[in-house]
This record gives C-alpha cells, sequence and structure tokens, in this order.
C-alpha cells in the first residue's frame, strides 16, 4: 500500500490515475474507469470525476493507494 499525500481538499479519481502513473493520459483512466477496473474503498467506481478525500483508499490490479 502506497501512500499518496494531496495538498489540496480532494484529488479526482481520474486526476490520481494519471498521477501515480497507472495511466499515461485522461483517456486511458476514463477506459480504466468505465471498465470497472477501479475500486474505491472496496467498491468498483465507474465515475472518473470521483472525488477523493483524505483517507480513501483506491486498488487497480495489485495496486492500493491510500490518500492523505
Amino acid at each position: 500500500m502506497e501512500e499518496v499525500k494531496i495538498e489540496t481538499e480532494f484529488i479526482k479519481l481520474e486526476q490520481l490515475l494519471k498521477y501515480v502513473n497507472i495511466a499515461s493520459s485522461g483517456g486511458i483512466a476514463k477506459e480504466i474507469i468505465q471498465n470497472g477496473e477501479v475500486y474505491v474503498n472496496g467498491e468498483v467506481e465507474t465515475r472518473r470525476g470521483k472525488k477523493l478525500r483524505q483517507g480513501d483508499k483506491v486498488q487497480y490490479e495489485q495496486y492500493v493507494y491510500v490518500i492523505k
């Protein structure tokens, strides 16, 4: 599990996937999310604009990130 520190109130799911280098572009992030491959707090999340806040956990394949 890796911690992702943000300086703002939230980060959008699509932005997080690009930030941690899971997706190289917004289009790829959109495809991954809409295919139901990303979990937020243990549930499938298909909204790329989902706002992630401190304490949220994001999982994609074997990668797990916690927002700090």
